[in-house]
C-alpha cells in the first residue's frame, strides 16, 4: 500500500469456536503489510493468552475512562465482558502504510461499518451447530453453562451474515485459510493502476466465490442446524 492511500480496513466476525483465531494466526503469516488491532477487554485472560499479544486486558474502570475519553472506533458488550477497539491502531496503520485487520463481533462490526463505510467484512461460519459444538467443547477451557450460552449466541450471530460483504463456511482449515488469503490480496489488487497477471486475477476469482451473494444458498443449511430462520429467496 502507497503511503498516499488510506488503509484498507478488513473485519472479520464469526462465532466464538468457528476456528477465527486460528485463521487469523495464518492470515498474518502469509500477508505482509497487515497489522493486527488487538482489541481491549474486560475479561479475565484464559489459559495463555498474553497482555498486549491476544488483548489488553483492563479494568471495567479503565474501560470506561476510555469510552469517556472517546478512544474506541468500537466497543460493546459480549457475554458480560467489555470489547472495544482503540482508534490508534487506525492512526497507527495509516502512518505506517499498512492495512488493519480487526477481530470483532457482530456488534462492534456494525459500529465500524456506520463509521468506517469502506471497511471491508468477513464473516466465517462453521459448517453446523453440531461441529460448533464439539468444536466449543475441545477446548475444554469453559464449564457447561458457558458452552450452552455461546451456543445460543451463535445462534443469534449468525443470523447477521447477510450484513458482510464475504462469508467463508470454516469447513477445512487450509482452504478457509487460501480464501481468507484471497479476498486480503484481491481488495488490494483492486488498487492497482495497472493490467492484473493471470495468477492475479484468480487470487480475485477465488475471493469472488466468498461473495455475500454467491454463499446463500451454502448457508441455509447451517442456518437450519442451528434452528435459525433460513434466508428468503429476495434477502
Amino acid at each position: 500500500m502507497s503511503s498516499s492511500q488510506k488503509p484498507l480496513v478488513f473485519i472479520i466476525s464469526a462465532p466464538s469456536g468457528s476456528g477465527k483465531s486460528t485463521l487469523t494466526n495464518d492470515l498474518l503469516k502469509l500477508v505482509p503489510n497487515l497489522e493486527f488491532s488487538i482489541s481491549y477487554t474486560t475479561r479475565n485472560p484464559r489459559g495463555s493468552e498474553q497482555n498486549g499479544k491476544h488483548y489488553y486486558f483492563v479494568s471495567r474502570e479503565e474501560f470506561e475512562k476510555m469510552i469517556q475519553a472517546g478512544e474506541f472506533l468500537e466497543h460493546a458488550t459480549v457475554h458480560g465482558n467489555c470489547y472495544g477497539t482503540a482508534r490508534q491502531f487506525l492512526r497507527d496503520a495509516g502512518r505506517t502504510g499498512r492495512d488493519l485487520l480487526l477481530d470483532i463481533d457482530v456488534q462492534g462490526a456494525a459500529q465500524i461499518k456506520r463509521n468506517l463505510t469502506d471497511a471491508i467484512s468477513i464473516f466465517v461460519l462453521p459448517p453446523d451447530r453440531k461441529t460448533l459444538e464439539w468444536r466449543l467443547r475441545n477446548r475444554s477451557e469453559d464449564p457447561e453453562d458457558v458452552i450452552q450460552r455461546r451456543l445460543v449466541a451463535a445462534t443469534r450471530e449468525i443470523e447477521e451474515y447477510d450484513k458482510y460483504d464475504y462469508v467463508i463456511i470454516n469447513d477445512k482449515l487450509e482452504e478457509s485459510c487460501e480464501k481468507l488469503r484471497a479476498i486480503v490480496l484481491s481488495e488490494r489488487l483492486r488498487r492497482l493502476p495497472r493490467e492484473l497477471t493471470d495468477p492475479e486475477k484468480k487470487t480475485i476469482e477465488l475471493a469472488e466465490c466468498c461473495r455475500l451473494a454467491k454463499v446463500r444458498d451454502l448457508v441455509q443449511p447451517i442456518l437450519l442446524s442451528f434452528g435459525a430462520p433460513a434466508p428468503s429467496a429476495h434477502s
